[in-house]
């Protein structure tokens, strides 16, 4: 297992490499640049030269990518100039990755605790109201954007019926203590119930419409694992031996079913980045995404490359937790 886990970590470390080469190529490929960036369209050549010599944009590539590595490595992207200008880019990172991290865990608690167990009674009812039904809604979920629908749930739970707050992660005038930047959590931790509740409202219209997606492939590769393992042999003789139908289901039926479930969660999980950016736009939920979209729009070189290197590394670091579980799942993954 030991062997399995470090082969996976420097597949990881390459993967993340290569990835930072080609960010770094594609910040050089924008138009206007960096120099652009921060001294705005006024600029005087005197002033872009010096700027440009400062930055070490003058270097050949290589060289540039070398000290782009070598300040990575140091946690030293360079400093906001449109997001929140001033700060420092990895600082604006932190900040924003507890409202990501929350958000995405309500979404994806709410995919999987309705898409395998929905998966799986729709495939033991196979050609029922429940099945057809289950498929025709995760057909929607897939269809609809994710935008699309959030404008929608906010309106008519927030504006029209007025049952959930609009925008934001907490009220703007409850007095909370934050400790982790995880909301809901904090006030369980400081015992500030109210504030609890707050965020955790705040959390349902934007969790539910980022998770309309994973819930839709989740569902449908549950429902497909299902009904492929119920064709096998060794669950017809299990069967035939007079095993008890929920020791079927529990070891036969769903332990071998959730082998492509639990792949195709990893890979959900690392997709829900992308989906946040227009959640959190949406919903002004302030966390990672929303940083992103602002800083595409205000040309902020330093937070982009932060924030997209960070995402992707967060997604590479979530796949390998994927292959630990599938590999503790099925033994014989350790040996390929």
């Amino acid at each position: 297992m030991l062997r399995f886990i470090v082969r996976r970590l420097l597949q990881m470390v390459g993967v993340v490499l290569v990835l930072s080469l080609l960010l770094f190529m594609w910040l050089r490929s924008l138009p206007g640049g960096p120099v652009s960036a921060i001294l705005g369209e006024r600029a005087t050549p005197e002033s872009r030269e010096a700027l440009t010599r400062a930055l070490g944009l003058d270097q050949p590539l290589p060289v540039q990518y070398l000290r782009f590595l070598q300040r990575a490595a140091e946690g030293n992207f360079g400093v906001s100039t449109g997001v929140l200008p001033g700060r420092d880019a990895l600082e604006i990172f932190f900040m924003r990755l507890p409202a990501t991290i929350e958000l995405n865990f309500f979404a994806m608690l709410i995919a999987v605790s309705i898409g395998i167990p929905l998966g799986y009674f729709a495939a033991r009812r196979r050609g029922t109201i429940l099945d057809n039904v289950s498929i025709v809604w995760s057909l929607i979920g897939v269809a609809v954007p994710v935008f699309f629908l959030a404008f929608l749930l906010r309106y008519w739970f927030a504006v029209q019926w007025q049952l959930l707050p609009v925008s934001g992660r907490q009220s703007s005038g409850l007095d909370a203590t934050h400790i982790t930047g995880l909301f809901v959590l904090d006030g369980l931790l400081t015992r500030e119930w109210d504030a609890a509740w707050d965020s955790f409202l705040h959390l349902i219209l934007p969790a539910v419409a980022l998770a309309t997606i994973p819930f839709a492939v989740i569902f449908r590769i549950t429902r497909a694992a299902v009904l492929d393992v119920m064709e096998e042999d060794y669950v017809r003789t299990a069967a035939s031996k007079g095993l008890l139908d929920r020791t079927i289901r529990g070891r036969h039926i769903l332990r071998n079913a959730m082998l492509p479930v639990v792949t195709i969660i990893g890979l959900q999980m690392g997709a829900l980045l992308a989906g946040a950016v227009l959640t959190e736009r949406v919903f002004s939920f302030g966390g990672i995404g929303e940083a992103l979209a602002i800083a595409f729009e205000r040309r902020d070189y330093a937070v982009l490359q932060v924030l997209i290197l960070a995402a992707a590394a967060i997604y590479v670091l979530v796949n390998l937790l994927v292959d630990i579980a599938y590999a503790l799942i099925d033994p014989r993954v350790r040996t390929r």
